[in-house]
């Protein structure tokens, strides 16, 4: 399967990933029906947004422009290379 192009599809896909969050939170909250489940849900969801947008933004624009993530397999990846590499370089102690 080759990649998505359609702009109408891009959204339609991004459209379904928001639903089917607020779908399986609102069964979630509705099973538990506590506010402090509900706030640290919704700090656990935030935390995770901003981790992605770390690692396939701030990483790509600011700390390696050259590097070019395709997935998160690829940042551990990317992560576990730079790793080995700087121990190479520190030779050993």
């Amino acid at each position: 399967m080759g990649d998505l192009k359609s702009p109408t599809l891009i959204y339609l896909k991004g459209l379904l990933f928001v639903l089917l969050g607020l779908f399986a939170s609102g069964i979630l909250l509705a099973k538990v029906g506590d506010w402090q489940i509900a706030l640290l849900l919704g700090l656990a969801i935030w935390s995770f947004c901003r981790a992605y947008y770390f690692v396939f933004y701030v990483i790509q624009h600011y700390v390696d422009p050259g590097y070019k993530f395709a997935g998160l397999g690829s940042f551990v990846g990317y992560i576990w290379s730079r790793s080995r590499a700087s121990k190479r370089l520190d030779g050993p102690n």
